[in-house]
């Protein structure tokens, strides 16, 4: 986003718009913390996060930070990770957070739908192989579990007795993404 009162950074804002759903208020919002975040560079690397107070306590942090980089978030390709992201890069993923806009046609809303849960999938599919394994299951269980004290003791038998032997189970989490 260049100067914010020329010609061109007004037909960009328009269509990161498009893009992204967000207003025009939102993305300045959203812009100004994207700066503070880079330290005013014009990209942001992983280590950038480690300044965000409301992700270090979440137990998926690194989950949810991983996703910002992915390149199929980001809608580069079927596999690998970014080193470093753009403020359109940031804003695509910040647009997955958003509400499903209600006001939308029905093909419009199951289509976001569709696009979150993907996202969704791509967080717990951590070798994008299109499948989530009984392993990488266990491991969300057991991530999600460990940030609580209450319950840390308790989170490897609830990894180990996961519903995942069940016969169907196994078919759902370990069948290739139709999303």
């Amino acid at each position: 986003m260049g100067v914010a009162h020329s010609h061109s950074a007004s037909e960009e804002v328009r269509e990161l718009e498009g893009k992204t759903g967000f207003s025009s208020d939102q993305i300045e919002k959203l812009h100004r913390r994207f700066k503070q975040l880079s330290g005013d560079q014009p990209t942001i690397r992983k280590e950038n996060f480690n300044n965000v107070p409301d992700l270090e306590l979440n137990p998926i942090r690194s989950k949810i930070v991983r996703a910002f980089f992915d390149h199929r978030n980001l809608r580069k390709g079927p596999s690998g990770l970014a080193d470093e992201i753009n403020f359109e890069d940031f804003l695509t993923i910040m647009s997955y957070f958003r509400p499903i806009d209600t006001t939308m046609g029905e093909e419009q809303v199951a289509q976001s739908r569709k696009e979150k849960l993907r996202f969704l999938f791509h967080m717990y599919d951590a070798n994008s192989d299109g499948r989530i394994t009984l392993e990488e299951y266990r491991n969300v269980v057991e991530e999600l579990l460990s940030g609580n004290p209450h319950i840390k003791e308790s989170a490897g038998s609830i990894r180990t007795a996961s519903p995942c032997s069940s016969g169907t189970w196994q078919r759902l989490l370990c069948s290739p993404c139709v999303l």
